[in-house]
């Protein structure tokens, strides 16, 4: 068998994810803008692209797998890495650079996601802050302050204590 279907799968899903990125990038405008509209739209898309990936991703392990199992190796780890490492000459320098491109990648797209975690993260402590202001507390409503038994059982005094 030959490396034609991982690489192909490999291209897929650089590619997959490489539109991801873009995604998480105007995701970050969105969050910015404080577009929920927009951001509805991309997490829909994101959940698409995340099941494609993942279909890809099976198809990339079995033909690791078969690949293995064509070359007489082990099938306990079928990774890219290892198969780097059984390969030669250009099949070698191909999938390495493939591979590479990948991880460039997929860094790219978990840093751009840390920032929309925090932007998320910050939002939420805004409105979380924004509600809390605007909610009246149970003390500035009762101008009196708490009425405790003792208050209550004392008689009520007027102003003017005159007998008639």
């Amino acid at each position: 068998m030959t490396l034609k279907p991982v690489i192909q799968c490999m291209d897929q899903l650089k590619q997959l994810h490489e539109s991801l990125l873009i995604l998480s990038r105007k995701k970050t405008e969105a969050l910015k803008t404080n577009n929920t509209t927009d951001l509805q739209q991309m997490l829909t898309q994101e959940r698409k692209h995340v099941q494609a990936i993942n279909k890809v991703e099976k198809q990339r392990g079995d033909a690791a797998v078969s690949w293995f199992e064509a070359q007489g190796l082990s099938t306990y780890d079928p990774t890219i890495s290892n198969m780097i490492n059984n390969l030669e000459g250009d099949s070698q320098v191909q999938l390495q650079d493939i591979y590479e491109e990948m991880v460039l990648v997929l860094s790219s797209l978990k840093q751009q996601e840390q920032l929309n975690a925090e932007l998320t993260k910050q939002s939420l402590q805004f409105i979380n802050l924004s509600l809390n202001m605007l909610q009246p507390s149970l003390e500035s409503v009762n101008y009196a302050g708490r009425t405790t038994a003792s208050n209550r059982n004392k008689p009520k005094r007027s102003t003017f204590d005159s007998k008639a």
